[in-house]
């Protein structure tokens, strides 16, 4: 970390997103010397207990996501009481001979469905737990195959991907409560973004007002420019954030950060082993600054000063402030006059 800034100015830094319990082991040394913060995600039904663990060994340097990833929804079952082997059969159709035996293969190491209503028991357990919990990572994925043995190395995939209403009724069931406990989101969305579209329009107008009091964070987005702008402009509670991992295979990273205001963009490292998240997230931090033309600061002073003279540190970390606040709302062309014309009024009674 030869390169990393000085400790002072890390810790005003937030990894909004990354997976340290899917490393095998953390070794307490580590987190101890983690110089950020870090949303620790959950995604399936092993890693909760171990996002809970870490929150309340860390937590001034953990803030803990609950909830199940697209890619562990077939684990989540809809309905009560049906037995494993139908569950899954019901699930991934096999139609020819192929699939057919590969789903014979497959049922026997898949665990036992979790009824949706027992997942939400346990998110709402983990909010109530934690008053500074998120929700994440959940999402869609349209890209991704199940795979025979998710933690084998390699992993060898199977031809079966999870029926898209059914992942959108497990992440429906799992906004709806983030929504009911004001609690933020960390979403991902790979190849599903028309759905995700849609599912933004549904969920504001289903929720109204207090769809508003929450943010929610498009994870290591990969939408165009245009799609990214045209929400931002219709959703004044969604945020932007980037990883070197995922954002940096492509150069449209660099005009997403273009396209997006300033005020909504976040970084993250998207990484599994806590030793290098501090190191990830700080190149997205650089990146973003050069993006932007944001100077990068050498040191951390508490004196704020004008805004338009901040650094990039500190616009990162008035953004998550907003995002952790919530409580957004747009405000139009009109009102700012009309705040501006107010401002001049007082002003001008206070002169006389």
């Amino acid at each position: 970390m030869a390169d990393m800034p000085h400790a002072d100015l890390l810790r005003h830094i937030v990894d909004v997103h990354c997976h340290p319990t899917d490393a095998p082991s953390i070794s307490p040394e580590s987190m101890e010397n983690l110089p950020i913060t870090i949303c620790a995600m959950s995604s399936n039904q092993s890693d909760q207990s171990r996002v809970r663990e870490l929150a309340v060994a860390y937590p001034d340097k953990v803030i803990p996501c609950f909830g199940y990833h697209p890619w562990f929804s077939h684990i989540v079952s809809l309905e009560t009481g049906i037995q494993k082997e139908q569950h899954y059969r019901n699930l991934f159709h096999g139609t020819n001979p192929d699939e057919i035996a590969a789903l014979d293969e497959l049922i026997p190491g898949l665990p036992d469905p979790i009824p949706l209503e027992n997942m939400l028991d346990e998110l709402r357990s983990d909010l109530s737990a934690f008053p500074n919990a998120m929700v994440g990572e959940v999402g869609l994925d349209r890209a991704f195959r199940v795979a025979y043995d998710y933690y084998s190395t390699p992993r060898k995939l199977t031809p079966f991907t999870v029926p898209i209403d059914h992942q959108l009724r497990v992440l429906q069931a799992q906004i709806d409560l983030a929504v009911d406990f004001g609690r933020n989101i960390s979403l991902h969305s790979v190849k599903a973004h028309q759905h995700t579209m849609d599912l933004l329009q549904h969920l504001s107008v289903k929720h109204g007002e207090r769809w508003n009091k929450i943010s929610l964070d498009m994870h290591s987005c990969g939408f165009s420019p245009q799609m990214w702008s045209d929400i931002q402009k219709k959703y004044p509670n969604i945020f932007l954030s980037l990883s070197t991992v995922i954002n940096g295979r492509s150069s449209n990273h660099i005009s997403l950060i273009k396209a997006c205001a300033p005020n909504r963009i976040l970084v993250e490292s998207d990484y599994n082993t806590v030793d290098m998240c501090a190191e990830r997230t700080w190149d997205m931090v650089q990146i973003v600054a050069e993006v932007k033309g944001w100077k990068v600061e050498n040191e951390w002073t508490e004196e704020e000063g004008n805004e338009s003279d901040w650094g990039v540190v500190r616009r990162l970390e008035s953004n998550w402030k907003r995002f952790q606040g919530g409580n957004h709302r747009f405000v139009t062309t009109k009102r700012r006059q009309r705040q501006k014309r107010e401002e001049w009024l007082s002003d001008s009674e206070n002169d006389e």
